[in-house]
């Protein structure tokens, strides 16, 4: 069984509506708090290999660390969107225009990490794996 983080998971598919990148560009105002989150290109071939080896329990299944909204738009503006400008808004301003509150955590991976020790930090994974493929600049 896996846990994963509150923001989600991200791909490399930057086309796909359901991508968090592809949610957060759209918004003229994001939150800027920082979260756990799961890159689906480094974690995809963990959980076969998880598999293979028969590792069962539960495992938070996020990449080590936290990242914020506001440095994953930095960089997008890196990689992609040279022009590309947002707003933050307070905790405050956000729970006005939400339904359901949210939560923002940093799940505890050191599980994980000692099964699994190439892991790759969060900010370093989303480099990697989703701006460097996709780089425009």
């Amino acid at each position: 069984m896996f846990a994963r983080s509150e923001v989600g998971c991200q791909s490399s598919d930057l086309n796909n509506p359901s991508n968090f990148i592809n949610k957060i560009v759209r918004h003229d105002k994001v939150i800027n708090i920082p979260n756990s989150m799961s890159i689906i290109d480094e974690l995809l071939p963990i959980s076969v290999e998880m598999a293979k080896r028969n590792l069962r329990g539960v495992w938070n299944f996020t990449n080590p660390g936290v990242i914020s909204h506001n440095e994953v738009l930095e960089l997008y503006k890196k990689y992609i969107d040279p022009a590309f400008q947002w707003f933050n808004f307070s905790l405050e301003e956000q729970a006005k225009v939400i339904v359901a509150a949210r939560s923002n955590n940093e799940l505890d991976v050191s599980k994980l990490k000692a099964e699994f020790p190439e892991l790759l930090p969060i900010k370093e994974s989303l480099i990697k794996y989703v701006f460097e493929p996709n780089k425009k600049i």
